[in-house]
Order: C-alpha cells, then sequence, then structure tokens
C-alpha cells in the first residue's frame, strides 16, 4: 500500500505560488492540495478557480482541490474546467453527497469527499465504491497551522477496514496538523495520503521537509 505526502499550497506563498509548487513537485511530490474556502461553510477565504487555471498553466502536478464552501455543485464545473484533477467536496455542505460524485466524475475529475472533525465516519461508508478518494479531517477546517486532533485516528482505522473489505480503490487521506510527529501516526492507521501544510511549506527547505515527512511513511 502506498502512502505519499500531498503538501498544501495553503502554507506556500501566494506571491510565488507556482515557483513553490514546481520546487515541491522537482523534490518528488506527485500532488499538491488547493484549498478553496469561501468564509462560509469555513471562516476563512482562500482561492477561486482563476488561481487554480493559472497554476494549472506553469504546473504538470496533479491538482488536488478541496472545496470547503457552500453549495459545492455550484462550483465544481469552473474549478473541473480551471484544471483540477481531483475535487473534493464536504458531505456536510451536500443536500445528495452521492449525486455530487456523480456530477463531479462526469467532469472527467475525480471525486472526494471529506468530513469534518464532529461527523462520524459512519456516513462516508456507502460512498467508498463510487470514490477516489476520502478525506479525515484532522483538525477543524479553515485554517493551516493547527494541532492534530489525535481521536480522529479512530475514524482512519475504522475507514481503513472499510476500504480494504471493500476491496475499493479509495484513498484514505488526512488534512490536519501532518508533521513529523504525526504522519507516522496517520500512516499506521491506515491513511494513503497526508496533507501537510506548514510541516512543508513552512520549513526553512521546503524541498527537503518534504522529502523527510515521505520516508517516514513510506
Amino acid at each position: 500500500m502506498k502512502r505519499h505526502i500531498v503538501p498544501s499550497a495553503l502554507s506556500a506563498s501566494f506571491a510565488w505560488l507556482a515557483r513553490d509548487v514546481n520546487l515541491i513537485q522537482k523534490a518528488g511530490a506527485k500532488s499538491v492540495q488547493i484549498d478553496v474556502m469561501d468564509g462560509h461553510f469555513v471562516p476563512n477565504i482562500t482561492v477561486g478557480p482563476v488561481v487554480v487555471e493559472s497554476l494549472r498553466k506553469q504546473s504538470t502536478i496533479f491538482l488536488d482541490v478541496h472545496l470547503m464552501i457552500e453549495n459545492p455543485l455550484q462550483f465544481i464545473g469552473p474549478f473541473a474546467k480551471a484544471g483540477s484533477d481531483l475535487l473534493t467536496v464536504h458531505w456536510e455542505a451536500c443536500q445528495d453527497a452521492l449525486a455530487a460524485i456523480h456530477e463531479i466524475k462526469k467532469l472527467g475529475v475525480q471525486a472526494g469527499m471529506a468530513i469534518r472533525p464532529k461527523t462520524k465516519a459512519d456516513v462516508l461508508v456507502p460512498l467508498l465504491k463510487d470514490l477516489d478518494y476520502a478525506l479525515i479531517m484532522t483538525v477543524e477546517p479553515g485554517f493551516g497551522g493547527q494541532a492534530f486532533m489525535p481521536e480522529m485516528l479512530e475514524k482512519v482505522r475504522f475507514l481503513r477496514q472499510k476500504i480494504d473489505e471493500g476491496r475499493f480503490r479509495c484513498e484514505l487521506q488526512v488534512d490536519g496538523g501532518i508533521n513529523r510527529q504525526t504522519a507516522p501516526l496517520a500512516s499506521e492507521a491506515g491513511a494513503t495520503s497526508l496533507v501537510a501544510g506548514s510541516a512543508v511549506f513552512g520549513a526553512p527547505d521546503p524541498a527537503q521537509a518534504f522529502k523527510d515527512l515521505q520516508k517516514l511513511v513510506q
């Protein structure tokens, strides 16, 4: 079971976003996460499709776009058109989670479903056969640099078991507070995709920080 670190651009320099993303791609990163926040679903505002489109023109890296927004179906079209490779929406923001997954896949984009810390992992079980990514937030979404919530590891173990039992081709992703101490814990619990923001882009040498984290989960 391959595990990989996904650097989060939320902690990169937005003035030099393409430079920072290409730097970690050269270091071996296969994907980068773009956090989209609307100031309503979470108390912060980040970027829109135009930023994804601009980055797509400057990089070949897999763009993992995490939509922390209300009414995600309204925006999956623009973000898909902008060049997203994966669109992850929140279960809490969807009236019909399965319909949202199908709408994303109709656009030729991989589909992910995320849950906040207060949401039970059970809600994702009926969706696993249709998902490319199941995302467990290990912090309350909205801001980078938060402390990892170890009680979320039980959710990771639970979904790992369900994915394995069903033999589903679904990545199990964790996002929030991933660093040198917590990455091995999340990996051991069954996560295959670990999103790390400040632990990579907040380091003096982001490329080396990425390499060091990747070694810890291999």
